[in-house]
């Protein structure tokens, strides 16, 4: 036998749990039997998929025992088991970040709402400790020749040993704290509290969960064991599919959304999808994982199914039960399959129709869906081109319309001037930089509303998608803006011809920086501004790149000057009154400088502007 200690993260978790806060402890026996079901799914596909694997599968199931004078409580299933690097991978460490996370929002929550954290963050085993004083785990692998027995108080240390004689599969025993109806700790060795968990909990878990009465006498199945995507819609409560969604998710929310698809004919198969109503904190992390899983016949066959759902909507969580796919299909011939295509099509296009409907029917749900998940869904705008118009169509975006609410491109069209032809946007870091940018002056001046984009996808897909019902998208800050009526354009062209001269000089002083220097249409305040071409890289654009290793040419940008500016005019005269134009060159450094900063830029030499304005200071004084 040899002892360890716990991981000074699983350590806190065991803290918490032993001095628990939560008053719903019938959470643990949900975990435990979900936990029993995994494993039961995976023995069954790796039979399916290594023929040489000796494993009985003759009756899968869920065991679940009770001694009423010992007070113990055990939970078996003869599914895939552990070998003793997975026991002491998976129960005596836990990912850091998420511990972290779940003790940072233990603290921020109620007491009410903290008992839907445990199986959020992958520490259900952990919550055994909330109603044992000591916990044996028993388990064997069928590819292991002996078992492993480990065992904790949740004191800091555990124990493991080898056990020569142990069943395939895992039995996990506590050894029960005594009932304290004032701590909410029921009586566990009642049959009756185990078969109401169960029910609640787990009734539409497929294996069958089985457990003898206080008489010793035969097992009963406890389970009703109806998949749930398989019975018809009326005979379903909202519960039911609540915790169908908690057990396929670990996720213990409610989902936002639930969502049924069957498909009969030349190609059948159910689905039962849903919308959770949070976020999970990998939804941005390279190592995230899809939620749909595939079965076949109703047999589980995959977790995580990446065919059935692009990666921009990673975060529906549900069921995809094909009749005609092979048991032993592998994610190679997946990507091959054509009715497995057609399956992806129609759920994606459900799916979205489905956010469509809640836009129009529940705003408040359709708000919490965007404020979730639209960083996510925007991504498909690059990549899925046949459902681009309808991701487009549930897309809501900041404007400059109103600061509290977002809006759709529909609405920002209904809006939109007589003789206006674009949809104007700027991109940004934050709402805050986009409204104090130079670009939106003159905009803002003429009543043109300006959509805020901020999430860094935006930079993105504003540059693959062509427009919205034929209004096509243009940055304020790139490109020709074209706001002028005939009689400012006429206006226009004579300050061109007098400010010619000293364009030309300014292009020329400043050509290590600028490709061009130019009078702007879009300021009406700011002395200048700095914007690119139509077709070139934003900065944001060109950071992502280079962060990424690819080697680009620098993107030279055009410096635009406000030609009815005190700054600028005097610029002008002095141009045209001083020989000695080395003060003059300091000076347009400076103003390129300033558009810079004004824009959230960097300066390329951050030390000489600093200079070069402290000179400049102390002249006028």
């Amino acid at each position: 036998m040899e002892t360890f200690e716990f991981q000074s993260e699983a350590r806190q978790l065991l803290r918490l749990m032993i001095h628990s806060i939560y008053s719903n402890k019938d959470t643990f026996l949900r975990e435990l039997v979900s936990n029993a079901s995994d494993a039961l799914d995976k023995l069954r596909l790796e039979t399916f998929r290594d023929k040489d694997l000796v494993a009985d599968t003759t009756d899968l199931h869920v065991a679940i025992e009770v001694d009423r004078d010992a007070r113990t409580l055990t939970v078996r299933d003869n599914g895939i088991g552990m070998t003793r690097e997975d026991v002491i991978a998976l129960i005596g460490t836990i990912a850091k970040s998420g511990t972290a996370e779940f003790l940072e929002r233990v603290k921020a929550s109620q007491e009410a709402a903290a008992q839907d954290l445990i199986g959020q963050f992958g520490i259900g085993f952990y919550s055994t400790f909330m109603v044992a004083d000591k916990v044996t785990l028993v388990t064997r692998h069928p590819r292991s020749a002996e078992g492993v027995r480990w065992e904790s108080t949740g004191e800091g240390t555990y124990t493991i040993e080898d056990v020569a004689d142990a069943p395939q599969g895992t039995a996990v025993t506590l050894h029960l704290k005594p009932a304290d109806p004032e701590d909410h700790l029921a009586d566990y060795t009642s049959t009756a509290k185990i078969t109401e968990i169960v029910k609640r909990y787990a009734d539409f878990i497929t294996w069958p969960i089985r457990m003898a009465g206080e008489d010793g006498g035969e097992p009963k199945t406890l389970n009703s064991r109806k998949a749930l995507w398989a019975r018809p819609s009326g005979e379903v409560t909202e519960d039911e599919y609540t915790e169908f969604y908690r057990h396929v998710s670990h996720d213990w929310n409610k989902p936002l959304e639930t969502i049924r698809m069957q498909a009969e004919g030349t190609f059948e198969y159910q689905a039962l999808l849903f919308i959770p109503s949070q976020a999970p904190l990998d939804l941005f992390m390279r190592e995230r994982k899809r939620g749909v899983q595939l079965y076949v016949k109703r047999v589980f066959i995959m977790d995580d199914c990446e065919e059935l759902m692009p990666e921009y909507l990673r975060f529906v969580k549900g069921v995809v039960d094909a009749q005609d796919l092979s048991l032993n299909v592998s994610r190679e011939i997946l990507q091959q399959d054509r009715q497995i295509q057609l399956m992806r099509r129609r759920l994606v296009k459900k799916v979205l129709s489905t956010v469509k409907t809640m836009m129009a029917d529940k705003p408040e749900s359709y708000a919490t869906f965007w404020r979730e998940f639209g960083g996510a869904v925007k991504e498909g705008l690059v990549v899925d081109t046949e459902n681009r118009d309808a991701i487009l169509a549930i897309a809501s975006f900041d404007s400059t319309h109103d600061a509290e609410r977002q809006t759709t491109l529909a609405e920002y069209v209904s809006r939109m001037k007589e003789d206006q032809q674009h949809i104007y946007y700027m991109t940004g870091d934050s709402r805050a930089k986009v409204e104090h940018s130079p670009h939106l002056e003159a905009l803002r001046a003429k009543g043109f509303e300006v959509l805020i984009l901020t999430d860094p996808v935006d930079e993105m897909w504003v540059g693959a998608v062509p427009g919205f019902e034929g209004r096509q998208f243009q940055s304020v800050a790139k490109g020709q803006v074209d706001l002028e009526t005939e009689e400012e354009k006429a206006d226009a062209e004579e300050r061109r011809k007098d400010f010619a001269d000293l364009l030309a000089w300014l292009t020329t002083t400043l050509a290590d920086e600028v490709k061009e220097v130019r009078l702007s249409s879009r300021l009406t305040t700011s002395p200048a501004c700095v914007v690119g071409d139509a077709h070139d890289l934003t900065p944001t654009l060109e950071k992502m790149y280079r962060a990424m290793g690819q080697d680009l040419p620098p993107v030279k940008r055009i410096l635009e000057l406000n030609p009815t500016h005190p700054l600028v005019t005097g610029l002008r005269k002095a141009f045209e009154e001083t020989p000695d134009r080395a003060g003059l060159a300091e000076t347009a450094e400076l103003l390129h400088g300033m558009a810079l900063l004004a824009e959230g830029g960097d300066l390329p030499d951050a030390s000489r502007f600093v200079r070069l304005l402290s000179e400049h200071l102390q002249r006028g004084l």
